[in-house]
């Protein structure tokens, strides 16, 4: 496993919000987090990248122990971060917003780095923006531009968090199938989301959260086949 999780407890002041956590993603695998809102997915993922210090338990990623450091030390060692708000520079262009985020591949990592050229030619509506400020791009366009700014950083691990938020459904499919292609690169990808449905369509596994606690982990056809879970803890 490329990143484990083990009984992880974090709170927010004297609010314990993750309880016993428990997590899980092989090399290349995409995985979905779903769950109502206010369960405690995106303070998994900020538990992970270091924005969240958790009280206990452990958070491994390629056999070192990530729990406790700083978020600029976990992105050295390899891990991206795409926050629910996106927070590119609005002011800057596109092809500035993408040279923030470089950050030199881990040696070792066998696949091609990712450059402003291999952005340009995978997710070419960047490329025909590239001279246009932040500001002035789609909400679509906008989340794009963050998870291709993540990747510059060359990541082994990817921690997306809600990347179809507030978007018309065209264009949350658009950014659906934007992860897809990453994925079949070779990053692994855990992804937050609350539509299981478009999740399904290339997610590998599934965790469902409730309550900062996992009440469900399998694949899709085992997430099809719970029909009371969904009911309970997705459905409305």
């Amino acid at each position: 496993m490329i990143l484990t999780i083990k009984d992880l407890h974090s709170y927010y002041g004297e609010s314990h919000v993750l309880q016993s956590v428990d997590l899980s993603l092989a090399q290349g695998e995409l995985v979905c987090l779903l769950g109502r809102n206010g369960v405690g997915k995106s303070t998994t993922l900020m538990s992970i990248i270091g924005l969240v210090t958790p009280r206990r338990g452990s958070v491994r990623f390629m056999d070192k122990e990530l729990a406790g450091l700083p978020p600029y030390e976990i992105a050295r060692l390899g891990v991206g971060y795409v926050p629910e708000e996106r927070r590119i520079f609005k002011g800057l262009t596109v092809l500035e917003n993408l040279l923030i985020g470089v950050k030199p591949a881990r040696v070792g990592s066998g696949r091609e780095p990712w450059s402003v050229e291999k952005i340009f030619d995978t997710f070419t509506r960047l490329g025909e923006r590239c001279d246009q400020k932040g500001g002035h791009l789609s909400g679509g366009e906008q989340q794009m531009l963050t998870i291709a700014r993540t990747l510059m950083g060359n990541p082994e691990v990817l921690l997306v968090d809600e990347p179809t938020e507030g978007l018309a459904p065209l264009v949350a499919e658009s950014v659906l199938k934007m992860l897809g292609t990453i994925s079949r690169t070779g990053v692994t990808i855990l992804m937050v989301e609350q539509n299981y449905k478009a999740a399904m369509k290339l997610a590998g596994s599934f965790y469902i959260m409730s309550k900062g606690k996992m009440v469900f982990h399998g694949n899709g056809a085992e997430l099809i086949a719970a029909e009371n879970v969904r009911k309970k803890y997705l459905e409305v």
